[in-house]
């Protein structure tokens, strides 16, 4: 999933969390996604040694593909350990010990290029702060939006995704020549957060953000399978933040709105 959703990201690695970090300057239209793993529902053993006792964490820059290429190898293994090493240059070393048709095992060893980010850097990768949305709702089936979005990116670059507090979306792409809008309904809002001046407004009126068509497409196109829970969070003509929720995995994205 993070592979496709970003080439290149920090991993950052903290005690009891793991966390998958793109951080792409939203002022300058970049997106950014935080993505966050408990690592004792992965690891049966975890040590990790940070800068120091009051900033115990790691942050390891790398290429997604080559970490999701090592895993995959792993897929019947018997037993698999990430190590940081050292080979002449940081790596992340992933020893996977695989069963044999002879019933012994033998180790596949991959070693991942990674660079260690210097403590001055780890400001700008931290959580990204989610603004007070105008608008949240529950989002359709993932698959059909994407399937939505790919018909209309032959369109135009441009989309605007807009919604109500009476569980509607639309989806819409307007050109001098064509308008088309796809509609969503009963989808549900989430439960307002305490003392949100979005209760305020008419459930009927949409809030819109304009973004870049690729950019959705992108986040959609990363998706396996359908999340537990999947939440748009829209800050008129700010920003969309989606929220994700598989059974054992967290994903922020933010795309930013088109100026």
């Amino acid at each position: 999933m993070i592979a496709k959703l970003a080439k290149t990201c920090t991993l950052r690695i903290s005690p009891d969390k793991l966390n998958f970090v793109l951080s792409d300057k939203v002022a300058s239209g970049g997106v950014s996604m935080w993505c966050e793993l408990e690592q004792a529902n992965f690891f049966s053993e975890f040590q990790m040694e940070g800068v120091s006792a009051e900033n115990n964490e790691i942050y390891l820059e790398l290429t997604s593909e080559n970490l999701s290429r090592a895993l995959k190898t792993a897929q019947n293994a018997r037993a698999l350990k990430v190590k940081l090493t050292n080979k002449h240059f940081p790596c992340l070393t992933v020893s996977i010990e695989l069963l044999s048709v002879s019933s012994s095992s033998r180790v596949v060893t991959h070693d991942i290029p990674v660079k260690v980010i210097p403590r001055r850097l780890w400001r700008d990768l931290q959580e990204p702060t989610v603004p007070a949305a105008d608008v949240s709702i529950y989002l359709p089936v993932l698959k059909t939006m994407k399937s939505v979005v790919e018909k209309m990116k032959n369109i135009s670059n441009h989309l605007i995704i807009e919604a109500n507090l009476n569980g509607e979306l639309n989806l819409r792409i307007e050109t001098e020549l064509v308008s088309v809008t796809t509609h969503f309904k009963d989808l549900g809002n989430p439960p307002p957060a305490s003392g949100h001046a979005s209760q305020d407004h008419d459930p009927e009126r949409m809030t819109e953000v304009h973004v870049d068509v690729r950019k959705l497409l992108q986040f959609l196109a990363g998706q396996q399978g359908n999340p537990a829970k999947a939440t748009c969070n829209i800050v008129s003509n700010k920003m969309v933040h989606f929220d994700l929720l598989h059974e054992d995995v967290s994903l922020q994205y933010f795309i930013p709105a088109l100026s």
